[in-house]
């Protein structure tokens, strides 16, 4: 055999090895809506964030974070406790300077994570750049996962007028979750209902009650209590 033909066979296991040991890419899409109305502010809920983005960080993965405008992602002060402890300081750091959505390079990504909070209520669910991205993603068979008030991002893509979520199973903060923690009057819509009227199978959990649903290659979780298992599941399914 030829020295060549031994360069281009070490070359080809080379690349091989280099396949499989390529980690995992994720895109974190985050919301940028920092408030209710003039008195109430909202933003992103920082658990469903940083708990899923440390562990994906433990896992070895590599994590876009993204925002429409890119750079920081305003958090919601209820959930704002939490960044008193140490161990959430690099979800809290990443959160800081986010990549612009319609910049980011998606199609090298095996997932796509939506966190909650209120704030996609009143920019991710209507954003064409998100509404793309899962729509290329559906399409690809890749990973498209979202909690709490994230699935509001999933009613940004519909494909010849059909919404992505149409006879869908998935789940999210429920009506009932929104009168329980008083924020009835201040959501802009129910969520429940919108995936409910875009033609998605719901399935409710109790109130605060840990409910993952997956559906195929979409992975959904209710509410901030859901936020492990949340990630579990995400990694669980990227690790099969």
């Amino acid at each position: 055999m030829s020295e060549n033909n031994n360069e281009e066979i070490f070359e080809a296991e080379v690349c091989e090895i280099c396949e499989i040991e390529k980690p995992k890419k994720i895109l974190m899409v985050v919301t940028q809506a920092d408030h209710f109305d003039e008195k109430h502010k909202t933003g992103l809920w920082f658990e469903e964030f940083a708990v899923p983005y440390l562990a994906f960080i433990e896992q070895g993965y590599t994590v876009i974070v993204a925002t429409p405008a890119g750079g920081a992602a305003p958090l919601d002060p209820d959930s704002e406790n939490l960044l008193d402890d140490i161990r959430w300081n690099k979800a809290k750091e990443a959160l800081g300077d986010t990549e612009q959505l319609n910049t980011v390079d998606f199609t090298s990504c095996d997932a796509i994570v939506l966190p909650g909070g209120h704030g996609p209520m009143f920019d991710l669910y209507k954003n064409e750049t998100l509404g793309e991205i899962i729509n290329d993603f559906s399409e690809r068979k890749k990973l498209i996962a979202a909690v709490c008030h994230g699935p509001a991002g999933l009613l940004a893509a519909k494909k010849d007028g059909i919404p992505f979520v149409n006879g869908r199973k998935l789940t999210c903060f429920t009506n009932e979750e929104e009168y329980y923690y008083k924020k009835e009057n201040l959501t802009p819509f129910f969520l429940e209902d919108a995936l409910k009227d875009a033609g998605a199978e719901f399935v409710e959990g109790g109130i605060g009650e840990v409910n993952i649903v997956e559906d195929g290659n979409l992975i959904t979780g209710q509410n901030f209590q859901s936020s492990k298992a949340f990630a579990h599941a995400i990694i669980n399914y990227l690790d099969r």
